[in-house]
């Protein structure tokens, strides 16, 4: 396929994947899901699970194998490190220290709870063909789902709460907290386990060590470095094309360090977007950028995920219960670990039904993480597929629980006022 060709076929996947996300979300806006959740289910839809099902050779034309879904995968990452630099710019760190001990003792329940019932859950089904790869040993197979079941929906949770009117507050501080923290572990956890079945531990000391240093280095010297971008916006009343260039620069270089040292390019942006100024500079810029991203480039990822989902290979009520057996681990792993643990460290029945809603929820980190272990060959498609599943019921659960918990007495009470301005949560609605 020529270049021209291929700029063609992109263009037209482009309106395809826009147009239908776009109608999905709405669909499920109507529902009372965030449009996110729409899009995550319109990618699976324009799969083999359905397009490709009832139509499949225009899939196929549409979607061909080879050079095309690799243009697709990288406009993807680029859309996901944007999200993801974006998040960083709106996290309000200063609400963390007043929710230390709550955050931590949450986090370490959805780390340690999945990491036991996935091992439980591995051991029934690394014996068995069709889940695991044969050249991965039981222990790495108890790791890798253990952290598939551990991982939390970060950017999918922390959308759902900007679109609640929750950025800035204490639970939603609080919620992402925890959920970041779970994320960040789970891929040091995949690391390890990608290094041993590498046979190459240099890839889990740089994911640990290196990941450490890249954020003491950007919160500690960096962010002071990039205060006066912060001057130069209020003095010129606005971020300009080459002040915006600059940014996005520097959030590319960093999504490569990161990805270069195996904690995954989307910690690169977040970090960043943590150490930049705040204030009129990160209003400005959130007001810039948002639109674009969450519209245009985020719907990208999850179509290529859904391109990889076949709900087909699921064709026996043996694997069904299976699934089931998967969704129910979620379930215990993350949403009633996280809910007790928030319970535990005196947050109110109320706050600790909402946080373990919230927590439960995967959806995108999940599908990177099993794309990735699909790709390196851990896991087989029908695994995958399971795995995605899960995804998208707990996803589709975490609004729901969320306002039947939490949201319905929330409207009733005064609204705790999110700290900034002009955040991330206005800007998402507004272009949903």
């Amino acid at each position: 396929m020529s270049n021209s060709e291929l700029a063609i076929l992109f263009s037209m996947q482009l309106a395809v994947i826009l147009g239908i996300c776009r109608v999905v979300g709405l669909l499920a806006k109507k529902i009372g899901q965030p449009q996110v959740v729409g899009e995550m289910i319109a990618g699976v839809l324009l799969g083999p699970s359905l397009f490709g099902l009832l139509l499949p050779d225009l899939q196929q034309r549409l979607f061909p194998q080879g050079a095309p879904m690799g243009v697709l995968y990288a406009s993807s990452q680029i859309g996901l490190v944007l999200y993801m630099f974006l998040i960083g710019v709106e996290f309000d760190t200063g609400l963390i220290r007043n929710r230390l001990r709550s955050a931590a003792s949450v986090s370490l329940a959805g780390i340690i709870t999945p990491l036991i019932l996935g091992g439980l859950l591995a051991l029934l089904l690394v014996g068995q063909q069709g889940f695991f790869s044969p050249h991965v040993i039981t222990w790495e197979a108890m790791v890798f789902l253990g952290a598939a079941i551990a991982v939390t929906a970060f950017p999918m949770l922390a959308r759902i709460i900007f679109e609640r009117g929750l950025a800035g507050t204490s639970l939603g501080t609080l919620a992402l907290a925890a959920g970041s923290t779970d994320d960040a572990l789970s891929w040091c956890i995949l690391a390890a386990v990608l290094a041993v079945f590498k046979q190459n531990a240099l890839i889990a000391i740089l994911a640990v060590a290196g990941g450490t240093a890249y954020v003491l280095l950007v919160l500690l010297v960096g962010k002071p470095l990039l205060r006066p971008l912060g001057a130069i916006a209020e003095r010129r009343e606005g971020i300009s094309g080459a002040l915006l260039a600059v940014v996005l620069m520097l959030v590319m270089f960093c999504a490569w360090l990161t990805d270069t040292i195996g904690i995954y390019s989307i910690f690169g942006g977040f970090i960043l977007g943590i150490a930049m100024p705040r204030g009129f500079f990160a209003k400005r810029l959130l007001s810039t950028m948002e639109p674009l991203v969450t519209n245009f480039m985020l719907p990208l990822f999850f179509v290529y995920s859904g391109l990889n989902t076949s709900v087909g290979l699921l064709n026996s009520w043996l694997l069904w219960g299976i699934a089931a057996l998967v969704l129910l681990t979620a379930l215990l792993g993350k949403g009633v670990a996280c809910w007790l643990a928030a319970l535990l460290n005196g947050e109110s029945q109320r706050e600790a039904l909402a946080i373990g809603s919230l927590m439960n929820a995967r959806g995108l980190m999940e599908l990177i993480l099993l794309n990735i272990g699909l790709q390196q060959g851990i896991i087989t498609p029908t695994l995958f597929t399971m795995l995605v599943l899960m995804a998208i019921v707990t996803t589709l659960m975490a609004s729901p629980l969320f306002e039947f918990v939490y949201g319905r007495y929330r409207m009733k009470a005064p609204v705790e006022k999110p700290i900034a301005e002009g955040n991330l949560a206005s800007t998402a609605t507004e272009g949903t």
